[in-house]
């Protein structure tokens, strides 16, 4: 038999979706992208997580905040290490429900690729920079009134419909199913002001599907339990007051443990505990909905998964009041311990003294924010304006413009922890050791 063996092409992986994966899983086969592409062995969504998987975003995940600052300590989670735990979780549950795991996991790898540095502090204060509701740098109304809105998870679906450049056109081209399931891993709204493109391909009126719920679920999961986790490691909190919480009582001990094993296996067992329950309690949900309707074949269940709870894949009552618990414990012990929240004031004080700097002098931008106002906005270059009028064409021009500010954003967003304190250093604190470098960034 093994004389006559053959790889598998992308038809046979797509046959063998069909052939194991449950009537509602997303399959690659009918998977939508924007543009045509060669054909290649790769299912639809393998390609999609490969592409995000060799982003330069991607990369830059390991260099942003998850909850501590990752260049103080080793061990402590970055937005990369988190994602890659959300993509192992996902595809746990995928797997057990009969999912399509390569979608679970191009969503999960690609649900922050528009986090800002700092973590939740950096968008937050990008948010009430374009909603003009920045007291320290106050965005001119008629700006503001044109720019939009920010949330990461808006932001991580223009990295990779926009920003991205790696091929002849801008963004990496992704199915519709994986720009959809990253957008719905947390709260969207139809009406939301953000500049998305082509918002009739992500369903704005509808809820995701299932994959992309794992993945909202996974999120959550690995967020509550790995910041505690975080949080535990560095002190902010002792093991002693994270045992009372009820979901530690679910966590079998063992007698004359080591504090450090008796943490591991606490934290172990929580997620297993979670994640179990999850599928638990989304497998008898599929039970009931699909048994209800009657539904047999694929095609029943396309006709009807519009009409399909908001929430399908979720807890238990009772597991989602134990997370819940677990999720006021981290923020009134991790989130709101002082060393998080000088962090958050360092933050919030870079990315307005930034934003504040780019914008009133636009020169000193990287050249590429510069282009891209040239292509997207059709301005003037403006290193290639006479000194004479460049004042005049920043004021008139670039200060009166919402794509601008947008751009600025776009680019402040990108940035790494590190990138944005060492702007931050050569714009708000020149030193002597500081060296002209010869390369534009």
């Amino acid at each position: 038999m093994w004389s006559e063996f053959r790889p598998c092409d992308r038809l046979k992986l797509e046959q063998l979706e069909r052939e194991h994966l449950a009537p509602w899983a997303t399959f690659s086969s009918e998977a939508n992208r924007e543009r045509i592409e060669e054909d290649d062995f790769r299912p639809a969504f393998q390609r999609d997580r490969d592409r995000i998987l060799h982003s330069r975003a991607f990369r830059r995940l390991k260099h942003k905040t998850q909850v501590f600052v990752p260049h103080v300590a080793d061990h402590q989670r970055t937005r990369l290490t988190h994602t890659l735990e959300v993509a192992q979780l996902g595809r746990t549950i995928a797997r057990a429900l009969s999912l399509n795991e390569d979608l679970v996991e191009a969503i999960a790898l690609g649900h922050d690729l528009g986090h800002t540095a700092f973590g939740h502090t950096g968008e937050a204060v990008l948010d009430e920079i374009l909603r003009g509701a920045n007291s320290e740098f106050p965005l001119p109304s008629e700006v503001a009134a044109g720019a939009g809105r920010f949330k990461h998870n808006y932001q991580s679906l223009r990295v990779v419909d926009l920003l991205e450049r790696r091929y002849e056109y801008p963004g990496l081209n992704l199915t519709d199913e994986v720009r959809e399931g990253i957008l719905k891993h947390t709260g969207w709204k139809a009406d939301f002001g953000f500049p998305l493109r082509r918002p009739e391909s992500l369903r704005l009126e509808k809820p995701s599907h299932l994959e992309g719920q794992v993945v909202a679920l996974a999120d959550e999961i690995a967020q509550q339990t790995h910041d505690l986790e975080d949080g535990l490691r560095a002190g902010a909190v002792r093991l002693a007051e994270v045992e009372k919480l009820p979901i530690a009582l679910r966590v079998p001990k063992r007698e004359g443990e080591k504090d450090w094993n008796r943490q591991n296996r606490l934290i172990r067992g929580m997620i297993a505990f979670f994640v179990s329950r999850t599928i638990g309690e989304t497998a008898r949900r599929l039970r009931e909905w699909v048994g209800g309707r009657g539904i047999q074949s694929r095609e029943e269940w396309l006709d009807a998964r519009d009409e399909m709870p908001p929430v399908m894949v979720g807890l238990d009552p009772e597991a989602e009041s134990l997370l819940s618990e677990v999720k006021a414990f981290i923020y009134r012990f991790i989130i709101n311990h002082p060393t998080v929240n000088r962090q958050d004031w360092r933050a919030r004080k870079v990315m307005t003294a930034l934003i504040r700097a780019f914008w009133t002098n636009p020169r000193i931008l990287p050249t590429y924010v510069l282009l891209r106002a040239s292509e997207e906005l059709d301005f003037p270059y403006l290193r290639d304006i006479s000194i004479s009028n460049v004042e005049r064409e920043i004021r008139d021009r670039y200060h009166g413009s919402p794509g601008f500010a947008r751009l600025v954003v776009d680019h402040l967003a990108g940035m790494s922890d590190r990138f944005a304190l060492e702007e931050y250093a050569l714009l708000e604190q020149p030193s002597a050791e500081q060296r002209f470098s010869g390369v534009i960034r």
